[in-house]
């Protein structure tokens, strides 16, 4: 059978910057930071006391929650995704309460550590010999695939409902996996995202392994800096993203608007050899997820108007530049246009190629570049390879064509998207 075509009918964001499409456009075009100091990580002790998450008025929780949903549930996580999934179903023009499963509608939605709170309160109270007191809630929230779980029964879900999870990977990653559901013929359409939470517990890992900035808990704003000179670790995030991706005919015959299409996708391990590890990617294995990613999407190199990379404010920076230019074969002002959306939002952990993934289709369907944040002192060893007037800066006016999405997890696993307006 043919590969079938691909579109996106359907986009969801809950960012530190914005929440919702409209506002999440604008923030993108003015380069709004939605990073800040939060008091009781300093309180904690912590090294980096600055991060971004989204802010949700209770309006907004009234809307998409019940009051006991409001109640019970503790996982931001949970908040972040439902609300951004349901916002891409809403997009996209599909009914909410049907009788039967929507049997031609599944959905891959990613995470990362689920209900820590819940989680916490459980081990206390089981220490307690307390087990009685659970709850209902305890395993809702607490297991993997519960993002998934709750869009399936909330929405109807009657095709492929999962999660995945693959570190900073996991978003990009659930794009790909429903791309190519669909792509072979397994369902008409596919809702996909990630999301992830925030707070101390989650946090608190990362600045036990230094990898964030302890430089600009006085300036939250400028802690995130991509491709600068000056980084000294990411800043942490979170939130969600996600997408509707319907078969190509699927859509035109509903009459939905299509933001964009997903042309191809690839995604591998580097295997934590040659400079791979677990906290960075084999370069060698970032290039060759880059050509496969090509290869399968039908493009050339110099079809490649831009790229929205992983670039996380860390010393793998430069080295993600260098597995672009050999992947590409493009250098100086030849290379394409690059930016970073974690300059304003910070690192989202897994929930970040999704909202990246958001940000790229709202790129290529409103025709603009959003700026990259803080690269004022540009990295020498980027600026060895690539030109400086290549990093996306303030009013820039590229409208692009096509735009590659790429994402570096923790355990050396790497995805590329390509996509076309």
């Amino acid at each position: 059978m043919k590969p079938r075509r691909v579109a996106i009918t359907g986009m969801g964001v809950v960012a530190p910057n914005a929440i919702g499409r409209p506002a999440f456009t604008e923030a993108l075009r003015r380069g709004i930071s939605g990073i800040r100091h939060f008091p009781d990580l300093e309180a904690l002790g912590f090294g980096c006391c600055i991060g971004g998450q989204p802010s949700l008025s209770e309006a907004l929780k009234e809307r998409h929650f019940t009051a006991l949903e409001r109640r019970q549930w503790d996982a931001n996580n949970l908040l972040y995704g439902i609300i951004a999934a349901e916002e891409a179903w809403t997009q996209a023009g599909l009914p909410r309460e049907q009788e039967e499963p929507d049997w031609d509608t599944g959905c891959v939605f990613g995470g990362g550590i689920s209900g820590v709170r819940t989680l916490s309160r459980g081990m206390r109270l089981i220490d307690d010999g307390r087990v009685k007191r659970l709850g209902s809630q305890t395993v809702p929230q607490t297991m993997p695939s519960s993002i998934s779980a709750y869009l399936s029964g909330r929405l109807g879900l009657g095709n492929w409902v999962t999660t995945n999870a693959s570190a900073c990977s996991t978003g990009t990653e659930a794009v790909r996996l429903a791309f190519e559901h669909i792509r072979r013929g397994g369902a008409l359409r596919m809702l996909c995202g990630a999301c992830d939470t925030d707070g101390p517990y989650i946090w608190g890992g990362f600045d036990a392994l230094r990898v964030l900035t302890r430089k600009h808990n006085g300036d939250p704003q400028r802690g995130s800096r991509p491709m600068s000179a000056s980084a000294s670790g990411f800043v942490p995030g979170s939130g969600a993203g996600a997408l509707l991706l319907e078969e190509w005919e699927s859509a035109r015959a509903r009459g939905a608007t299509v933001f964009g299409e997903v042309l191809g996708c690839y995604s591998l391990s580097g295997g934590q050899r040659q400079g791979g590890s677990m906290t960075a990617p084999n370069p060698e294995g970032v290039r060759r997820c880059i050509e496969g990613a090509l290869h399968q999407a039908g493009v050339e190199a110099t079809d490649i108007d831009a790229i929205s990379g992983h670039l996380t404010s860390t010393m793998g920076d430069p080295l993600e530049i260098h597995a672009w230019t050999r992947a590409l074969d493009r250098r100086g002002k030849d290379f394409p246009y690059v930016n970073a959306l974690k300059s304003m939002i910070g690192h989202c952990l897994s929930a970040a190629g999704a909202i990246e993934c958001v940000a790229t289709v709202i790129q290529l369907y409103e025709g603009f570049l959003h700026p990259s944040l803080n690269c004022e002192d540009l990295h020498p060893q980027i600026g060895g390879q690539i030109a400086a007037e290549r990093i996306v800066g303030e009013n820039h006016s590229q409208a692009p064509r096509i735009i590659a999405k790429a994402s570096f997890g923790f355990g050396d696993v790497n995805s590329v998207l390509i996509f076309r307006r």
